[in-house]
């Protein structure tokens, strides 16, 4: 396979790999976003903690927030965790590349459901910027609408560049991420955690 077919393929993949079925955003677009260029991102003076029900496996994550970079997300993110709409929900999915949550479904007793939901707020449109999907970035996960982000979240792995200018970026894993890598080594029938790996909260906080 040349590199070209590769990195097609790539793209194909992680575009289906994060999709939620999110109602559909009443601000649709046909298009590519507009993309921010050369945008640094600069740390909110909050950070936001999420505290596992497991602490003693899974510990504490910190992420900083770029309200510069996606002022969109990052409020609905900080409004979903400040009224516990993310209290109680799992990370529903784990792969090679990301491990992802934030989906109130998965707080039921179907798991056929989980990582189709989000919060009863509008969808959030694209943010898109050149800023790059390494190790600990947090990004919205989203449906086919470039324009479909809500309550899911995703936090990478690893380098992804499959990722980069097709999802939108609004923070980093600054404290934490060997539990992140914890989560996403977690025993799993497809991408699915055989057990619940469960979030207590999410406190958004002033940045010490």
């Amino acid at each position: 396979m040349n590199k070209i077919a590769f990195l097609l393929l790539t793209v194909i993949f992680s575009v289906s790999l994060l999709s939620c079925d999110n109602k559909q955003s009443s601000n649709s677009s046909t298009g590519t976003p507009d993309i921010k260029k050369e945008v640094k991102p600069i740390a909110d003076n909050e950070v936001a903690v999420i505290e596992m029900e497991n602490e003693a496996a899974y510990g504490k994550i910190t992420i900083e927030l770029y309200s510069n970079v996606a002022p969109k997300m990052v409020a609905r993110f900080k409004e979903l965790a400040n009224e516990g709409v993310y209290n109680g929900v799992n990370f529903h999915r784990i792969n090679p590349n990301v491990i992802q949550s934030g989906d109130p479904n998965t707080k039921d007793d179907d798991p056929t459901n989980d990582g189709q939901g989000g919060s009863d707020k509008p969808n959030v449109e694209a943010e898109f910027s050149d800023l790059k999907f390494d190790t600990g970035i947090v990004g919205a996960a989203r449906g086919p609408d470039f324009n479909s982000a809500n309550s899911q979240f995703f936090i990478t792995l690893k380098r992804t560049e499959g990722f980069d200018n097709r999802y939108t970026i609004f923070g980093k894993v600054i404290d934490g991420m060997s539990f992140v890598r914890t989560i996403g080594g977690a025993n799993k029938q497809g991408e699915r955690p055989l057990d619940d790996i469960k979030i207590k909260t999410i406190k958004i906080q002033p940045k010490k």
